[in-house]
């Protein structure tokens, strides 16, 4: 059976070393590992993210002496920037930091939003997974094997499992629309501390992040015809 199993293990190398090229042209394309990408769709979401940023930003400011921050708004905001900087400003003055309303002798923070547009219909591949619970209201999956399953059923009760496992994953397809949001501060000569996060945004409230589609044109009324000969 062994000598068996080793011989079928044997063809198929063969066969896959006789499929596969050592030499491309240019790279293959490949799909990176599954993970997950949090899609905003409602103004607490803007505060979830906001609560992100104030916490990283907190983590770089107790490494320095104690100085008073400056939030530089963008000149012309979108909603979500307004929504951002007043929020994050909020959440500092709530901890105990001197929020300057002027630049002079304060340490900057810069907030970029940078909105794309992706190609759309973009599919996604969506898997299961074992459940961890991360906070109130927050459960991560983790890949299941299929003992695990009674241990879910069991846990979940008389929550449908396929409510439960999908519950996660945002309904609809992938939106084609995404932000980076980019957070830094620093002084008039560095960098402090910086970093960048992305998320999904619904393609209906691009207009809340800046994108202003143009509008679509309106059918031609009126028709030209080319007459030939005389009248």
């Amino acid at each position: 059976m062994a000598l068996k199993t080793a011989m079928a293990l044997a063809a198929g190398l063969t066969l896959l070393a006789g499929c596969a090229s050592r030499y491309t042209p240019t790279p293959l394309a490949a799909n990176f590992p599954t993970t997950k990408q949090a899609k905003l769709q409602a103004a607490y979401h803007w505060g979830v993210v906001t609560d992100s940023i104030e916490k990283r930003v907190v983590m770089e400011l107790r490494k320095s002496p104690p100085r008073p921050v400056f939030i530089n708004e963008p000149k012309d905001p979108s909603a979500f920037q307004r929504a951002l900087a007043t929020q994050l400003t909020t959440s500092l003055v709530n901890d105990g930091y001197v929020v300057s309303r002027t630049p002079a002798g304060s340490l900057k923070i810069d907030l970029d939003v940078q909105a794309v547009t992706f190609s759309a219909n973009r599919p996604q591949y969506r898997y299961h997974g074992e459940r961890a619970v991360l906070g109130s209201g927050v459960w991560l999956l983790s890949e299941i094997e299929a003992p695990v399953m009674a241990n879910v059923a069991v846990a979940v009760g008389a929550l449908d499992a396929h409510d439960w496992f999908n519950a996660q994953f945002a309904p609809g397809d992938t939106p084609k629309t995404e932000i980076i949001v980019t957070v830094s501060v620093s002084d008039q000569y560095r960098y402090l501390a910086r970093n960048t996060s992305a998320y999904y945004v619904a393609d209906s409230d691009r207009i809340l992040y800046g994108i202003v589609d143009p509008k679509p044109e309106e059918p031609k009324l009126t028709r030209t015809f080319q007459v030939r000969g005389d009248i």
